[in-house]
């Protein structure tokens, strides 16, 4: 295909379809950690189910575009998130709040000048101008700046029909959790819902607020790494779901447990020894405390936890994937106890959150059960959806739902430098075909 271009044709604010409260209501702890204040982007992907199926009758029914259908959606499912139209300012005590204005959410409305065939159903989004795929508003256009803003919305519609979400959201207001609760709200009202099945609770005032102060903002390494994606099929994690029943005597595990633990053995492998002999190799990834914290259903604050595993290099590389699982679901297991310790105010004064970005580390984010992949416009599932970055300074990876029509899961790895990139890929791809 030629050069990949797209047309904006229209942009400005969508506002809540009713009146909504005027309020400034609290953040919670988590929502206030420095390193939360900021949009995290992510592209959706959907196809052109009437024309992929052929059905005249839906193609005659279909009327309005994409566009239109999740513009209205979303003015409705703001009545119910109104924050989502607010913004964010300093509120008591200089504490970040989010001031309930009814501004809106930033929409963009686009077209593409080819089909999703032509991008690869962007498998690869990367390779495209991110700015093509969501918005970035002028300050002409937007006066609210972007670290304040908590939504902004595209919707790009492909020559064949299918179209793609771009969106991006502040993780002060929402952790992934959150954001895809959101987004279910405008599917389940874009398909004709009298309300959205989730109702949603701020409750951040009963969200624990622990005497802990935050450490300040870790510095990032110079690092150059490489972006590399793997595919996990589901014969291969059912092979070592069987494998580790048997070696721990009927426990079971998760995909994610599994290809996390691929991941830390091969990457230790790759790297090689580390300049420090008996120097620790580090895991990183945030669970949901949701259950610990016994939040109400339906809250979508950040309500995230980090579970860090440490443990020599040479011994995470002279392991089995098996017994690398074996150490993550123990380290899983901890995390509720740590979490109440933390909640209650009970560290010290260390703050759990407080993290050392090295290339000893690696940081995992889990996108595969968010509820992205559940997300209906009218049209059917996504086929892919998952995060738009590319960060070249902290040693990091995404776990994600394989594209449809692939099953099982796909990661997404920015944690080697070009060095050690042909080992680790060598390594990953051992075993799993």
């Amino acid at each position: 295909m030629g050069l990949f271009n797209v047309t904006k044709v229209s942009e400005g604010p969508v506002q809540p379809s009713a009146a909504t409260p005027s309020e400034t209501l609290p953040l919670a702890w988590v929502d206030r950690y420095p390193t939360h204040r900021g949009l995290v982007e992510s592209v959706h992907v959907y196809l052109d189910s009437v024309s992929e199926t052929g059905d005249s009758v839906a193609q005659e029914k279909k009327t309005k575009p994409p566009a239109a259908v999740v513009r209205g959606a979303l003015a409705d499912a703001l009545v119910h998130y109104y924050p989502f139209a607010g913004r964010i300012v300093d509120g008591d005590d200089d504490r970040p709040a989010v001031l309930c204005s009814a501004e809106g959410v930033y929409f963009v409305e686009a077209t593409a000048n080819c089909t999703l065939a032509n991008v690869n159903f962007l498998e690869r989004p990367l390779l495209l101008d991110k700015e093509q795929l969501v918005p970035y508003p002028t300050p002409e256009l937007w006066a609210v700046e972007p670290q304040n803003s908590l939504a902004m919305i595209q919707v790009t519609t492909f020559t064949c029909g299918g179209f793609v979400i771009g969106l991006r959201t502040n993780h002060a207001v929402a952790d992934g959790t959150g954001a895809a609760q959101f987004l279910n709200a405008v599917g389940d009202l874009a398909r004709g819902l009298p309300e959205p099945r989730v109702k949603p609770v701020w409750g951040r005032d009963r969200f624990p607020d622990p005497e802990i102060k935050p450490g300040p903002l870790p510095e990032l390494p110079a690092l150059a790494l490489e972006y590399i994606a793997f595919d996990f099929p589901v014969a291969y994690l059912d092979k070592i779901k069987s494998q580790y029943f048997e070696f721990t005597g009927g426990r079971h595990c998760s995909a994610f447990d599994i290809v996390i633990a691929k991941l830390w053995q091969c990457r230790t492998r790759a790297i090689g020894p580390l300049a420090i002999p008996g120097a620790d190799v580090k895991l990183c990834f945030f669970a949901s405390a949701r259950h610990v914290l016994k939040l109400e259903p339906g809250y979508w604050g950040n309500a995230i936890f980090p579970v860090k595993v440490s443990a020599p290099a040479e011994k995470v590389a002279g392991s089995s994937v098996v017994e690398l699982v074996g150490v993550v679901r123990e380290s899983k297991r901890r995390m509720a106890g740590e979490c109440q310790i933390w909640a209650e105010g009970r560290t010290g004064g260390r703050d759990p959150f407080q993290m050392t970005f090295d290339y000893e580390s690696v940081y995992v984010s889990d996108w595969s059960k968010l509820g992205f992949s559940d997300v209906d416009y009218g049209s059917g599932k996504p086929t892919t959806a998952g995060p738009l970055v590319n960060c070249d300074l902290i040693a990091s990876v995404i776990v994600m739902k394989a594209p449809a029509p692939l099953s099982g899961t796909r990661l997404l790895a920015s944690c080697v430098t070009e060095e050690h990139a042909n080992d680790f890929t060598g390594l990953m791809k051992e075993d799993i075909a």
